[in-house]
């Protein structure tokens, strides 16, 4: 998300909720691996809790810091892996609700252009995209 060519990459990780509203946001810079904004977001998990993921977050620590929470991952392998993880593809459908959340966020011209030179401002500005969807799912419920 956010120009390229040089200039002004991040990235966004976002944890959601089951209808794709969001939980929590962690922005890293664009050249870091995926794997490394799990450590923001998979604190505070409860049991119970299925965390999908897509393989760039195939990684053992990953998944021993989800199961150490109780949760249970639900993450494909990377086609290198030697042992095989138990996954659910039917599952694994209802990760679209992040790609959506992503696309709602993506409207916010705030966002999608990045105008922000800052990490932190550009952060705020996402939260406040988020802190919208989830105004308009609240108020549309009444």
């Amino acid at each position: 998300m956010g120009r390229s060519r040089g200039g002004l990459t991040t990235k966004v990780h976002a944890l959601t909720d089951a209808r794709g509203l969001p939980i929590k946001l962690a922005l890293t810079p664009g050249q870091t691996h995926d794997a490394n904004g799990a450590t923001m977001l998979l604190t505070d998990l409860t049991d119970g809790d299925i965390v999908l993921g897509d393989k760039a977050y195939d990684a053992d620590w990953i998944r021993d810091r989800i199961e150490d929470q109780g949760a249970a991952p639900n993450i494909p392998d990377k086609v290198n892996r030697k042992v095989r993880h138990c996954f659910s593809k039917i599952l694994y459908k209802e990760r679209n609700h992040v790609e959506r959340f992503f696309n709602k966020i993506k409207h916010f011209r705030r966002v999608a252009t990045r105008f922000e030179k800052h990490a932190d401002n550009y952060l705020a500005m996402i939260k406040l995209a988020a802190i919208r969807i989830w105004l308009r799912v609240n108020e549309s419920m009444a």
